[in-house]
């Protein structure tokens, strides 16, 4: 099993009521599997933090959603940012 820390900042911390949390999402986690989670357990208001914002995995900008995390990642969860 693979725990993730999650960090949330601004609107994904409000969305969430935690900055900070450790997830569980089995064998093989992914940035989709995160985002369904984070999706189903917070509501719509995390959806949309979701859809507009962006994943750092251990520091890096991360798109792929499908691609698997490495062991015990830190990833945090941020909202868009007005002017970029």
């Amino acid at each position: 099993m693979a725990q993730i820390t999650v960090r949330y900042f601004a609107a994904a911390a409000e969305a969430a009521g935690v900055a900070e949390e450790q997830i569980d999402l089995g064998p093989e986690p992914s940035l989709d599997g995160l985002r369904a989670h984070l999706a189903e357990r917070y509501g719509s208001e995390m959806a949309r933090v979701l859809r507009a914002g962006s994943f750092l995995v251990d520091g890096t900008v991360r798109r792929d959603g499908a691609a698997l995390l490495e062991a015990s990642p830190v990833v945090d969860v941020l909202p868009p940012f007005a002017g970029g």
